[in-house]
């Protein structure tokens, strides 16, 4: 029986891992988050609440669940307590004792968003349409051998030590090369001391947790962020984020080891959708693409940017199977193309000498020239919104979503027909 689930993303991200991860943090007893930062949203929606969470996992909406930040995740502690308080709010009164967090962490600093948004402004027209939120300096920061960690904050001279080279660093850029006017290293450091004991006590050995975890049998639940086609290494790069959002991404940003995990859950929309810049070959900037976006909500949950929408693209599908060995796909808002007389299909992509490639390429301007090819099928005029059995879909619907798999090549396992936990089809269950 699986014990150990990955979920993750297979688009451009935003495809509803929220909503997955949720129902399924329901059968799990810990949920771990691996890598990206404050920038990623999971809209959580239970009842007559919605519940947005960045930084802490969606499991936290479940009272026996225990969640854990993985050293892969860089943390903004401004952003994890106000996320807290939030969820104390809306209910979840024992949010900060069920939250554990990694050592290893980077922390990201008032200076990091500094310079993403200097870097952004210096960029001009190749803005890459980053958040603002710091994450890629972080990151950039943590890989230099330079960054800053939560477990630092129990060492308050180390503390002092490598903040001070950091920030004269950063300061330095900010002042000399993106005209940007410095941030106060006292004001920081301050704030991190002041900050300190709070943080420090939610500290855990993430790996330790997820090694014990498995040895007693519980249900562990890998939640990513971001999407594949987003992924520092495999992405539409430059326009990616800073951080590996693929399955094996999961295992170096926990600790846990590859060999452990039982199951691959990609989420996919029924179409495609893409915030910020980059390559979007299905992209439809016409009534089609607007009629989706309005229809499917399609605003950032975080950053309330409109998203980029366009057909569903089996090319990527195919790709992002093949990089995560997804076992199967959870299918999110089918219901957003009832109504509609066709619906298409990219099953290839035209080169520019006529020829077809049935992968996608690996960077950014490589798509500059390449011509989605597709496959029309015909709509349903029903309503698929909340049905939750499978046979009670219109013909049509049932068709496309097999037409999906076949040219995908990975099989539709859960399909969600609107934004509630029980308007959700079941056709297998990862922890079974």
């Amino acid at each position: 029986m699986p014990n150990n689930v990955i979920v993750l993303g297979t688009q451009w991200g935003d495809e509803g891992k929220g909503k997955i991860a949720d129902l399924l943090t329901g059968k799990a007893s810990l949920v771990v988050r691996s890598q990206g930062g404050n920038n990623a949203g999971h809209t959580l929606v239970v009842g007559d609440k919605k519940i947005v969470v960045r930084l802490v996992p969606s499991g936290i909406l479940h009272p026996t669940c225990t969640c854990l930040i993985g050293s892969g995740v860089v943390v903004n502690p401004d952003a994890l307590f106000g996320e807290i308080e939030e969820l104390k709010a809306a209910g979840v009164t024992d949010a900060e004792e069920r939250i554990k967090v990694s050592a290893g962490c980077a922390l990201l600093l008032p200076i990091h968003p500094a310079i993403d948004k200097g870097a952004e402004k210096k960029r001009g027209k190749n803005a890459i349409g980053t958040t603002g939120r710091g994450i890629g300096p972080c990151y950039e920061d943590k890989v230099a051998r330079r960054g800053v960690r939560v477990g630092d904050l129990l060492h308050p001279e180390i503390l002092k030590e490598k903040l001070a080279a950091l920030m004269d660093y950063r300061n330095f850029l900010l002042k000399n090369y993106y005209n940007e006017p410095e941030i106060s290293f006292d004001q920081v450091y301050g704030d991190l001391l002041s900050l300190a004991p709070r943080l420090t006590s939610m500290i855990t050995d993430v790996s330790a947790e997820l090694t014990k975890a498995r040895a007693e049998g519980k249900k562990v639940l890998f939640e990513g962020a971001q999407g594949t086609f987003l992924d520092i290494d495999y992405g539409t790069y430059p326009y990616v984020t800073s951080s590996n959002t693929v399955a094996g991404g999961c295992c170096t940003g926990s600790g846990a080891g590859p060999l452990h995990m039982d199951y691959v859950l990609g989420i996919g929309k029924a179409y495609t959708t893409r915030v910020g810049g980059g390559p979007f070959p299905t992209e439809l900037n016409d009534d089609i693409g607007e009629g989706i976006r309005k229809r499917g909500a399609e605003f950032g949950a975080v950053t309330g940017r409109p998203r980029r929408t366009g057909w569903f693209d089996a090319v990527a599908m195919r790709r992002a199977a093949a990089i995560n060995s997804l076992s199967g796909l959870a299918l999110m808002k089918l219901d957003v193309l009832d109504g509609m007389d066709e619906v298409k299909i990219c099953t290839a992509y035209k080169l520019p000498d006529g020829t077809l490639t049935d992968l996608p390429p690996l960077a950014a301007y490589e798509y500059e020239n390449v011509t989605p090819v597709y496959e029309t099928l015909p709509g349903w005029k029903e309503s698929t919104f909340g049905v939750t059995e499978l046979d009670k879909l219109p013909v049509n619907a049932r068709n496309y979503v097999k037409r999906l798999e076949e040219v995908s090549g990975v099989k539709v396992v859960i399909l969600s027909t609107g934004p509630e936990r029980n308007q959700t089809i079941y056709i297998e269950d990862p922890f079974a």
